[in-house]
């Protein structure tokens, strides 16, 4: 039935952006809607072109972040929500379109995330044995539609970032299969994959130098206490002098994070010291090295295959800007990992901004075009559409970023629906079973909270069954049986 005093929005992309939006601008909604002249209720239909919600959270996250099922909890609480409708299994663009959503929705927010590397542009980067970090990461989150295998036969292993995702390849790359196991949801394919891991040494590059790195403190913690890993670093990395040590003690974060490192610092001396051993003074029988001022330059390969990694090293000012010397060293490596960045998807009917790497916008707002237009000194505004997260500002942040990237654009929707004198509810087409009969008319059968909450179900019973929290379910036929069941 209509329903002419509420708000219709739909969220493209069920990821913590998504998520967190929708839970906003129905808590702003409530606050501020009355003094706005709008309506102080909304329905959200929240589409996600995978079957289970929570995006990266699920997917994009390596599993052994304690941090993980916090946030998935949390995230799953707002989606409990009898104003939030989940339509998972729904893709943007293949089955539902911009124009089918414009007539039924008072705004179409994009919150779709990023999927797809950043290439590496070195010679060699087309070699066999060269990974992106994305593919890696789907194989060990299990992504519906990722790799099921993966080549560990490499003994000697590069990865390329100074970012998180980079430490977590990395420690993925160095971990024990069974510590792994027991900590996480992994399913058995990655289980198995990383038992059979050959990696005894692996090399870690970051182009700029210990103040300028993105890691955060929990993923340095985290490498702290890889069991039978020795951490090793170069003394001259850590030489930092007054003015680099002056700009990174005035962002709290960075500060934290040197810090951090500089921990990392004594614990691979004592490791040396007693004689290359892991955080609990036990035998290390894989090596972690962390080089920082460290460009790769080439990647060496002969008949196809990856055998080493040229390196050259570089000096960092206080100011960031990095400087090269000239001077090379070459690392005999079986397989490189890229993590230097990904690239948010574009969006079918959406312009998309290349240099900037995200959806054409301004301030969330989506424009016609990227960019600048000379007559109107901007690029024009498409009405009731917007982008937030990824989509928005590109693949930078943590959480809070995210949450700060929410709250600007739901302001920003709030206003603009102000300023549109009809109360915000522009859409002709205000039957809430409307999208319902559209997808069932293409034989779409979305998976809602109610599917979503029996896949969950089935995942934390196969997982008691090995006294483990849960247990990941990768088949996306599996997903939809069960969810449907």
């Amino acid at each position: 039935m209509s329903n002419d005093n509420e708000l219709r929005i739909a969220v493209v992309g069920a990821g913590p952006a998504g998520v967190y939006s929708s839970d906003i601008f129905l808590r702003q909604l409530k606050k501020t809607g009355e003094e706005l002249g709008l309506p102080t209720k909304a329905r959200i239909d929240l589409f996600e072109k995978l079957p289970v919600p929570f995006g990266l959270v699920r997917y994009g996250v390596a599993p052994d972040h304690p941090a993980i099922k916090y946030i998935a909890d949390a995230l799953e609480k707002t989606l409990d929500n009898p104003d939030i409708h989940l339509y998972c299994d729904v893709e943007f663009g293949r089955d539902v379109t911009l124009d089918d959503l414009m007539p039924r929705y008072d705004a179409v927010l994009f919150a779709t995330g990023a999927v797809a590397d950043r290439p590496l542009t070195i010679p060699g980067a087309e070699l066999d044995g060269v990974h992106g970090a994305a593919r890696f990461v789907e194989w060990y989150d299990g992504y519906p539609t990722g790799a099921r295998t993966w080549p560990l036969d490499a003994e000697k292993v590069a990865v390329i970032g100074g970012g998180n995702v980079a430490m977590d390849v990395a420690r993925e790359l160095m971990r024990n299969a069974d510590d792994l196991k027991n900590r996480t949801d992994i399913p058995d394919n990655v289980y198995e994959g990383i038992k059979a891991n050959k990696a005894r040494e692996l090399h870690l590059f970051v182009r700029r130098g210990v103040a300028q790195a993105k890691f955060s403190v929990q993923e340095l913690r985290e490498l702290e206490k890889l069991p039978g890993v020795q951490i090793i670093i170069n003394e001259d990395d850590f030489d930092l002098d007054e003015d680099t040590i002056e700009q990174a003690g005035k962002d709290k974060l960075t500060r934290q994070m040197v810090e951090e490192l500089f921990a990392i610092r004594e614990m691979a001396e004592d490791m040396e010291d007693d004689g290359g051993v892991d955080f609990e003074g036990n035998p290390a029988d894989r090596k972690y090295y962390m080089h920082f001022n460290a460009a790769p330059s080439e990647v060496l390969g002969v008949d196809g295959k990856v055998t080493g990694l040229r390196v050259e090293h570089t000096e960092t000012g206080a100011d960031g800007v990095m400087r090269h010397t000239g001077e090379f060293t070459d690392y005999p490596v079986e397989a490189v990992y890229h993590a230097i960045g990904y690239k948010p998807a574009s969006v079918p009917g959406v312009a998309y901004d290349e240099q900037r790497s995200v959806l054409a916008n301004e301030e969330g707002r989506i424009l016609a075009e990227p960019g600048f237009t000379a007559e109107t000194g901007k690029s024009t505004v498409r009405p009731r559409l917007y982008a937030t997260g990824w989509a928005k500002r590109g693949p930078v942040g943590l959480i809070g970023s995210t949450k700060s990237d929410a709250l600007l654009i739901v302001g920003n929707m709030l206003q603009d629906f102000a300023a549109d004198g009809k109360g915000g509810c522009v859409a002709t087409d205000r039957d809430p079973e409307s999208i319902d009969r559209l997808l069932a008319s293409r034989g779409v059968k979305p998976i809602d909270f109610a599917g979503w909450k029996k896949v969950d179900a089935y995942e934390r019973a196969e997982g008691a069954k090995e006294g483990r929290e849960h247990k990941k379910v990768i088949d996306p036929d599996q997903m939809r049986d069960l969810a449907h069941g």
